[in-house]
């Protein structure tokens, strides 16, 4: 059976670094969402192969490294995979784990400790909102109003190890206690409390993020951080209509980067998608 299903993209609201372990892993406390923007994989019957088909199929590997086949691996089965990669390689917003995740929920496959194969997989398995806490493995489903997004990524990789090799503490406070929000700009609101750790070093490998903070900022963004490791940043908006203004103007003064408008999903449809 060809089964297809969504790689939504990951959306890192507000992320804190709060400790590390003797093996190196950092602990986090996150607040995360995704997008009705993504990748898409099929699934098909077959021995373990993978085609990359997108906007950005040149950028993935395709070989042992590829997330999708590590997968397979994990699992111990076999299958034929066409991803279509619309989403900027290594750029903070879930990338190859959300494919990997699309893979394993088009095969019904429910890995042990799936956190070995990334520490966003567990939430990407969900793709909903969420708080993700330890090395990724705990995860508590939270209720959020939606989002309006504009996602810029100035079309340069930030190495995720060399980020965190360059943070100065690791042991911030977890995030506040979540309340009820009545609407977006309630959470805006309990965001602006919040912080990325992972932004400041990131800005050091990349000064070109603060340039898309700015434009986002510019554009009156109720909020503009950086997600993840980088370099994606995203901006907060009021409704459909300032987002998509918003990403075009940006895109307009930008042609060479990645601008995207969007909008949070409340989780993905139970199933899967035939094809």
């Amino acid at each position: 059976m060809i089964r297809t299903e969504p790689a939504p993209a990951k959306i890192n609201l507000a992320l804190h670094v709060t400790g590390r372990r003797a093996d190196g892993y950092h602990l986090l406390d996150s607040l995360v969402v995704f997008t009705a923007l993504g990748d898409r994989v099929t699934v098909a019957p077959g021995p373990a192969a993978l085609t990359v088909t997108g906007p950005f199929a040149d950028a993935v590997p395709t070989g042992e490294k590829n997330l999708c086949l590590r997968a397979l691996r994990h699992v111990g089965m076999q299958a034929a995979v066409t991803l279509e990669k619309n989403l900027p390689p290594a750029s903070g917003i879930g990338g190859g784990t959300a494919d990997a995740a699309a893979v394993l929920r088009a095969l019904g496959a429910a890995p042990d400790r799936p956190e070995t194969l990334g520490a966003d997989l567990p939430a990407c398995l969900l793709s909903r909102p969420l708080r993700m806490q330890g090395v990724g493995e705990r995860i508590t489903p939270v209720a959020l109003p939606d989002l309006h997004l504009v996602l810029v990524n100035p079309r340069v990789e930030t190495p995720t190890p060399a980020v965190f090799a360059a943070l100065e503490r690791r042991d911030s406070a977890p995030l506040p206690d979540l309340p009820a929000l009545a609407d977006a700009a309630a959470l805006t609101e309990w965001l602006s409390a919040t912080r990325n750790d992972l932004q400041p070093p990131a800005l050091g490998l990349r000064p070109v993020i603060a340039d898309c903070l700015a434009a986002l900022s510019a554009q009156n963004a109720g909020l503009a951080r950086m997600s993840g490791s980088g370099a994606t940043c995203f901006g907060i908006f009021a409704d459909a209509p300032a987002a998509e203004g918003a990403a075009q103007a940006i895109a307009a003064a930008q042609p060479g980067w990645w601008v995207r408008a969007t909008v949070t999903i409340p989780g993905l449809p139970s199933g899967g998608a035939g094809g």
